[in-house]
């Protein structure tokens, strides 16, 4: 296989039955070439391996320095160059994937192409909006993967419409995994459990899973559940419930929204399930708590 490859997507027939691909390359820069890499918005999901020589480049006005097998991971709204407006001198590979939605709130959908389900897009979105940087350093899985979906796309072999999606599903859940392992090399539970707590509360309303809060964890569920139930005195789904009755004990005694609101607000499914968690916990059902603290 010729390890340079240069697809991009209405340019590229390679690329014409894999929409959800923007461009796949692997570009050695032999010369420096003014004004051919400025700080600007990308197109989708930007994920670069690193494999020649030494990079600064700039995202989100932080620059960064790129070793060979670092990887970087660029959402669609940042902006991403090299400040100096140039490519430097080496050797690195791109691919860049077009979701069918990701949005600053940490809703992502890939599209029907993904096997991934959508609770872990959901821990996925979330993993790469939490991560304040959004290198990958010293790991080369990433880049082989790259390496081995250009592969895939240039020899064309029997089966490879089918392993395309699986090789960027299989990237996708790569970077996420080494992305949750980094976090906790880097913070005690007690900064994940903060951040998890804070997840949650901004997002009371999605129906969260034991999968999902141990995703963004970074752990398995027994790991998980263990450390959750040591650190607070809950099981993780009895704590996510008392944080739900928190809040809405909060929205009933400041808000005049009505209970259902309230109730699927806070993430309960029904306003009678609302009703009923509520009065389990704390004596009252919520139309007599709300009179109570007016």
């Amino acid at each position: 296989m010729n390890s340079n490859f240069y697809y991009i997507q209405n340019e590229s027939l390679e690329l014409k039955e894999f929409p959800f691909l923007s461009c796949l390359l692997s570009q050695k820069v032999q010369q420096i070439i003014l004004d051919s890499w400025e700080v600007g918005l990308r197109t989708g999901i930007g994920i670069f391996s690193f494999t020649e020589g030494k990079y600064e480049w700039s995202l989100e006005h932080k620059t960064y320095p790129l070793y060979p097998n670092d990887s970087l991971i660029v959402q669609p709204w940042q902006a991403l160059g090299n400040p100096r407006g140039y490519l430097e001198i080496g050797a690195f590979m791109q691919l860049s994937i077009l979701p069918n939605h990701w949005t600053k709130d940490g809703h992502l959908i890939l599209g029907d192409w993904s096997k991934i389900s959508y609770s872990e897009q959901v821990v996925i979105s979330k993993l790469f909006l939490s991560n304040a940087k959004p290198i990958i350093p010293r790991n080369p899985a990433i880049g082989q993967l790259i390496m081995e979906l250009g592969q895939e796309v240039q020899e064309q072999a029997f089966g490879y419409r089918t392993r395309v999606p699986q090789i960027v599903d299989e990237i996708l859940i790569t970077w996420a995994r080494t992305l949750g392992k980094t976090e906790r090399n880097n913070q005690d539970f007690s900064q994940t459990f903060l951040q998890l707590e804070q997840t949650l509360r901004a997002n009371l309303e999605h129906p969260w899973t034991l999968e999902e809060m141990a995703g963004l964890a970074g752990l398995g569920n027994t790991a998980f559940s263990e450390k959750v139930k040591r650190f607070s005195g809950f099981s993780p789904l009895n704590y996510l419930i008392n944080i739900r009755i928190a809040e809405a004990s909060r929205l009933l005694k400041s808000s005049d929204k009505s209970l259902t609101d309230i109730a699927l607000e806070t993430g309960f499914y029904s306003s009678q399930h609302f009703s009923t968690t509520f009065k389990k916990l704390t004596g009252y059902t919520p139309r007599d708590y709300r009179k109570i603290h007016i």
